[in-house]
């Protein structure tokens, strides 16, 4: 953790929220003087053509 950084209840819930039920993405945490500003969630999901004409989900890449 960074020196001097604060976190109160909310901001730790706030994080905890926006990393629960993400299966692929990313949680963006923006920092000024050491406090929290914003919090960016990112959603991934990658789909495939199936030769039946539908639609496959399928796991991105890391």
């Amino acid at each position: 953790m960074a020196k001097g950084l604060e976190l109160d209840e909310v901001w730790i819930r706030q994080v905890e929220e926006q990393v629960n039920g993400l299966e692929y993405g990313s949680v963006q945490i923006t920092v000024h003087d050491g406090r929290i500003v914003q919090i960016e969630r990112t959603d991934r999901k990658r789909f495939e053509n199936n030769t039946s004409g539908g639609v496959k989900k399928q796991s991105p890449r890391t």
